[in-house]
């Protein structure tokens, strides 16, 4: 997914470039105007090129929704090589079926998106739930794939379903739905039911 410029609801709108140029002015006034010296600077102080605040993304196939993205701050750095978005004060990420429910979502304290790869970072309090089955997942740090729509991580992370609870010290590897799910170095506890005694 490539998330579409133009698309963004935005409540307002920074244009930091112009403040760089100024700045950039008033350091380079003894010096040529050198775009490649500017382009340096910019990459070094590392400003982004666009914000937004109050975004809300919807992404879609053949005119189906198949996801949503809410965040209240959107920050995006058009780096040459490798363009990225972040979101300093968290996302949640919602995805729909084909009836068009909500099936599963993840929330996120601070989160990544990387252009050119099709990749998310979510991390600090990362929390996946699957609204069909009521399983959550619970670690710090949690990569999603678009591509091949699966999410996973390398920390620990914490199951939670109709079964027990699941530790995974390694991590986990799961569909973006939270289903097929395996940890890495997994123990946990297994919820019980109560047998009825024979007479």
């Amino acid at each position: 997914m490539k998330i579409p410029e133009p698309g963004f609801k935005y409540s307002r709108f920074i244009n930091p470039a112009v403040l760089l140029i100024a700045g950039g002015t008033m350091l380079f006034c003894s010096c040529e105007n050198d775009i490649a010296t500017i382009k340096a600077l910019h990459e070094e102080v590392n400003m982004p090129t666009q914000t937004g605040t109050n975004v809300e993304v919807i992404y879609s196939d053949s005119g189906r929704v198949k996801g949503k993205i809410i965040a209240p701050e959107l920050k995006r750095f058009s780096r040459e090589n490798d363009p990225y978005y972040e979101f300093p004060k968290g996302m949640t990420v919602l995805f729909y079926s084909r009836d068009g429910k909500v099936e599963s979502h993840i929330q996120a304290n601070y989160a990544l998106y990387f252009e050119k790869q099709e990749l998310w970072e979510a991390r600090n309090n990362v929390v996946a739930r699957n609204e069909r089955t009521n399983e959550q997942l619970f670690t710090e740090h949690l990569f999603w794939n678009e591509k091949e729509e699966s999410i996973y991580s390398d920390q620990y992370t914490r199951i939670i379903n109709a079964d027990g609870t699941f530790y995974g010290e390694r991590g986990f590897e799961a569909r973006q739905d939270l289903s097929k799910w395996k940890l890495k170095r997994s123990k946990g506890t297994v919820n019980v039911k109560d047998e009825p005694h024979g007479q």
